[in-house]
């Protein structure tokens, strides 16, 4: 039984389609649980946050979905492309409510991006401190 447990380990460590499937069900159970509950917030959310639970119990190895997860952010672009096609279909996003639009989309994007910023720099100086002593 060990020895399956093993392979099949093994095999998930490798293929990067399973491990995009292992995040797709993180994001589904995420938002059973979002469904479930009332929850304001999205399902991946709710997921990922499992996911990290999991990962920071032990449960799940961070090499179980980085392949997955590498691929997924490698193609990111190619999720916005129905979007961006969207915005081209509406004449009016070219004027005024365009500028506006495009000023929130960046503010909260580099909101985005410092909190991110933030929140690694902050865990990875909590990670030092704690492998340290």
């Amino acid at each position: 039984m060990a020895a399956l447990s093993l392979s099949v380990r093994s095999f998930l460590h490798r293929a990067a389609l399973l491990q995009v499937v292992v995040l797709a069900g993180f994001w589904f159970v995420g938002d059973l649980i979002v469904r479930a509950l009332g929850l304001p917030v999205p399902g991946g959310v709710v997921g990922m946050v499992l996911l990290l639970g999991l990962m920071a119990a032990g449960w799940v190895r961070p090499a179980s979905v980085r392949l997955g997860a590498y691929w997924l952010l490698a193609e990111m672009l190619l999720f916005f492309v129905p979007a961006v096609i969207g915005v081209i279909d509406h004449a009016e996003f070219a004027g005024a409510l365009g500028l506006k639009i495009a000023v929130v989309i960046l503010t909260g994007t580099m909101l985005v991006m410092a909190g991110t910023a933030l929140t690694v720099d902050l865990l990875y100086r909590w990670k030092q401190r704690h492998v340290a002593g």
